[in-house]
């Protein structure tokens, strides 16, 4: 991770209880509070469903609903998997 010791600051108002849930996730004692939200916010990016993954549950919930579906016990034997 690169650091950018020269980087323009600012100040945000955030809540008492904010503030103590923030200190919680610090991974090391002098890690930043820019470091802990900027480790959520990449988290949170790359948790969000692109518009192609939105269509393909839409449409395989779609599939569900007409009943073209197949047991898993079917999928396994079609893929040579052994189920327990």
């Amino acid at each position: 991770m690169e650091v950018n010791l020269n980087m323009n600051k600012t100040t945000i108002q955030i809540g008492v209880n904010t503030l103590e849930r923030l200190r919680m996730l610090k991974k090391y004692n002098r890690e930043s509070y820019d470091e802990i939200l900027n480790n959520l916010l990449n988290e949170a990016e790359e948790e969000t469903l692109t518009e192609e993954e939105i269509e393909e549950i839409k449409e395989a919930l779609e599939e569900v609903k007409r009943g073209e579906i197949y047991p898993i016990e079917e999928v396994a034997k079609e893929l040579g998997i052994r189920l327990k």
